[in-house]
């Protein structure tokens, strides 16, 4: 099952995302999505799962919660905002990927059989980081992301 990661879209939802993310079973946005139209153009193209970003705020933003947990392909996965927010470990509580947007910044690393996956941000360029999403490929409970670059 390939997911398409996004994060940090801030109301900005670029038609290079939409196409990078076509064809996916699956997204999962990491929060600060902006306005409530962003997930609803996600959603025509796959369901989503969205959580609630430091500057998501508002009635619309209240659906969202702060993080979720799900299995996907045999793999439990995490999904917060803000990484220095995660208050369990993971490894313990049987989550494979932990998904995590805020700081901008893509990353995939692993730590303690771990997979920690930050997709960046799709939305408006932050300094002069690089405007990314990522995918997230599990099955037989494995899992392999990738940071994908849009601009």
């Amino acid at each position: 099952m390939r997911i398409g990661l996004i994060s940090d879209t801030h109301g900005l939802l670029r038609p290079e995302a939409l196409q990078a993310l076509a064809g996916v079973e699956h997204i999962i946005h990491a929060g600060d999505i902006g306005a409530a139209e962003v997930i609803g153009s996600l959603r025509s193209i796959a369901p989503v799962d969205a959580v609630r970003g430091n500057n998501d705020k508002g009635p619309w933003a209240k659906e969202f919660p702060p993080s979720l947990a799900f299995e996907f392909g045999g793999v439990g996965i995490h999904v917060l905002h803000d990484l220095n927010e995660l208050d369990i470990d993971p490894a313990a509580a049987g989550f494979r990927v932990v998904v995590a947007g805020h700081s901008h910044k893509p990353q995939v690393v692993e730590r303690d059989g771990v997979l920690f996956v930050n997709p960046g941000s799709a939305g408006p360029r932050r300094f002069s980081l690089p405007v990314t999403i990522g995918y997230l490929t599990v099955g037989n409970g494995r899992a392999r992301a990738e940071i994908r670059p849009l601009l």
